[in-house]
């Protein structure tokens, strides 16, 4: 009819798949998340001895095959409660595969059975806003606490220098801040850190390292590393990374379980190749968005240079990656975190729910276990809060 709109491709049964680009802000926008990422596998390797070409290319495959599913910029990120657990108690590299393939089997059944979904139903989202601003607290304060005090005056001046960058070009999409701040540290590396020797003994092809974990090691790893994962696996990597894919591409649907199945596959596939167990993240996502990102571009990108690394440069890998300044890594993660913090903003009724959703957040940042605190006690609070405001609420005038 005339007058009439053409049919959009979601009236015919589905939005149409998305282009990946690979321009300048899709370069910029990868390195959004690398403040996170590096030093969770830089201390991976180097306290439970594993092998850095294996878990650099599986890392790099991983971000390149997520880019080409999601074709948004859907990180893959280092199982942070892990990491932290075998940095933390120098587990051995056996123990870490094991737990990697048993948190790969509970979130495929999870998935694969629709529970994920009815978490998602009964979990209101003020626990999950409370989850996005408790993450997005973490990451500001590891980034001011660890990065920028890395260096002494030297680092806080390359952090003042790169803070500045961002505020004058954060959002620009024709001189993104992120590239500026990556090609800063690159020049500073070259003048004063970076040694040659290093980088040319470190040369040479290198492929994964095939195993397969033992019973005792998966059964291990489920007890020290699943179980401790899960509860921030269900708030983070699933369901807060639903909802800011929501928020920052809402014209994009994803659902949970496509989100689940690619986390399961990921930690069914990595540890028979030596890599570290893998998940998605709300951080990740907001962290390559705000650099510009907005296709997989980004995360094929930031997987390729991982790729590139583990397969050519590895052998020298823990010399070579001290040489790019902390303090300006420590500038891109602290705006990853004030990006995920700035959306408890997006509340339904920022009014009533505000308070709760800090609180909750406040809980899973700072408290030992805080995203199992955060899940189990943030629904009870929403709900206690419910009834008190209907208790509390004007009275009916008598009839």
């Amino acid at each position: 009819m005339p007058g009439t709109p053409p049919e959009s491709v979601a009236d015919r049964g589905g939005p149409a798949r998305p282009a990946i680009r690979f321009d300048r802000n899709e370069l910029a926008g990868a390195f959004g998340d690398i403040g996170t990422d590096l030093p969770l596998i830089v201390g991976m390797i180097l306290v439970a001895g594993l092998d850095s070409a294996s878990v650099l290319i599986m890392f790099g495959v991983m971000q390149i095959a997520t880019g080409l599913i999601y074709r948004m910029p859907m990180p893959v990120q280092p199982l942070k409660a892990m990491a932290a657990i075998v940095i933390g108690r120098k587990l051995a590299a056996g123990v870490l595969y094991g737990g990697g393939l048993a948190v790969g089997m509970i979130m495929l059944m999870l998935a694969a059975t629709g529970l994920l979904t009815w978490l998602a139903r009964i979990i209101p989202s003020t626990v999950i806003r409370g989850i996005q601003f408790g993450l997005g607290l973490q990451l500001a304060s590891l980034a001011l606490r660890e990065y920028v005090l890395a260096e002494g005056v030297r680092g806080y001046i390359l952090a003042t220098v790169a803070f500045l960058i961002v505020v004058f070009l954060l959002g620009n999409r024709r001189f993104p801040a992120a590239l500026f701040v990556i090609a800063l540290g690159i020049i500073y590396a070259f003048g004063f850190t970076l040694d040659a020797g290093a980088v040319t003994g470190s040369v040479g092809l290198r492929l994964p390292t095939v195993r397969v974990p033992g019973t005792a090691d998966v059964l291990t790893g489920l007890v020290l590393l699943a179980l401790p994962q899960i509860p921030l696996s269900l708030g983070n990597s699933v369901l807060a990374t639903q909802q800011t894919a929501r928020d920052l591409m809402p014209d994009r649907p994803l659902s949970l379980r496509k989100i689940g199945t690619t986390y399961a596959l990921m930690n069914l596939v990595n540890p028979f190749l030596s890599g570290v167990p893998t998940c998605h993240g709300s951080g990740g996502f907001v962290g390559h968005y705000t650099f510009g990102a907005r296709t997989g571009g980004s995360v094929i990108i930031y997987g390729s240079f991982y790729l590139i690394l583990g397969l050519a440069f590895s052998g020298g890998f823990d010399r070579i990656i001290h040489v790019f300044p902390l303090p300006m890594l420590g500038v891109l993660l602290l705006f990853e975190g004030l990006g995920l913090m700035a959306l408890v903003g997006r509340l339904d009724d920022a009014r009533t729910q505000l308070r709760l959703a800090l609180l909750i957040g406040l809980m899973a940042g700072l408290l030992p276990y805080g995203y199992v605190i955060a899940l189990g006690i943030g629904p009870v609070l929403v709900v206690v809060e419910r009834y008190r405001s209907a208790g509390t609420g004007p009275a009916k005038t008598p009839r």
